[in-house]
């Protein structure tokens, strides 16, 4: 039974591409055909590569490896953080910061400095100190909280990176291949996809396509754990599409 059929994508809007002018020859791959000047999604490629992602994620998650979501335009932030959430997985959905794999340890810092000034909001422990003093760490809190929630609990660098834009996240991009994190990334028709390890080829800005094939990671993940959890993973498991 495949991960999802040819009219859920459909439905979606996953094969709607960018116009003929934005595309990249690099996608050509992916590409249907040409409608009033816009390319469309061969969403047979899109099951195709989408079955290879997942069976990816899952073995990684099964073998104990971890897994961060981003997606920090508009139409994905909601979406990314409820089914991080869902699945366990780690997020950003904010401004991604630079140096959030490369300088990992200075990242890890400002968590753990979240967690304390979280810890003296949350027992209001502010000895000696004046209402502005207060108010002014209360301040870089919410500033902490806002860019550094969904990673709090990452204490390692991710083994996956999961992107739902590529040229927006190209900063995220450029970290993961520069330590050698397998990208697993939605794939426009005006994205490069020798960018990353497990292209998804669909459109990008939909946040109809983005729920569902976040959901069908997502899903991936629950079952690596539970594989991982149940100790019934076994490297002779799928890799890929069969």
């Amino acid at each position: 039974m495949p991960l999802v059929t040819i009219e859920e994508l459909l439905e979606a809007g996953a094969h709607l591409g960018h116009k003929r002018s934005s595309w990249h020859p690099r996608a050509k791959e992916f590409i249907f055909m040409e409608k009033m000047g816009t390319h469309i999604i061969d969403v047979r490629k899109t099951i195709e590569y989408l079955e290879k992602a997942y069976n990816f994620v899952r073995n990684r998650i099964a073998e104990g490896g971890t897994i961060l979501f981003v997606g920090t335009k508009k139409q994905a932030q909601d979406i990314v953080r409820e089914l991080a959430e869902e699945c366990g997985a780690f997020y950003i959905t904010e401004k991604w910061l630079g140096g959030m794999l490369t300088n990992f340890e200075t990242i890890r810092r400002s968590v753990l400095k979240m967690k304390r000034l979280r810890e003296m909001r949350d027992n209001n422990d502010y000895p000696g100190l004046t209402k502005k003093e207060i108010l002014t760490l209360q301040r870089e809190l919410a500033r902490l909280e806002r860019y550094l929630i969904g990673i709090e609990d990452m204490e390692t660098l991710p083994s996956i990176v999961y992107i739902t834009d590529v040229n927006k996240e190209m900063t995220a991009v450029k970290e993961a291949r520069r330590l050698a994190i397998p990208i697993v990334a939605i794939v426009d028709t005006n994205v490069d996809p020798k960018l990353v390890d497990y292209p998804i080829p669909a459109n990008d800005d939909s946040m109809y396509t983005i729920r569902l094939i976040t959901s069908i990671i997502a899903r991936a993940v629950k079952e690596g754990r539970s594989m991982l959890e149940t100790g019934t993973y076994s490297e002779k498991q799928p890799t890929e599409a069969s």
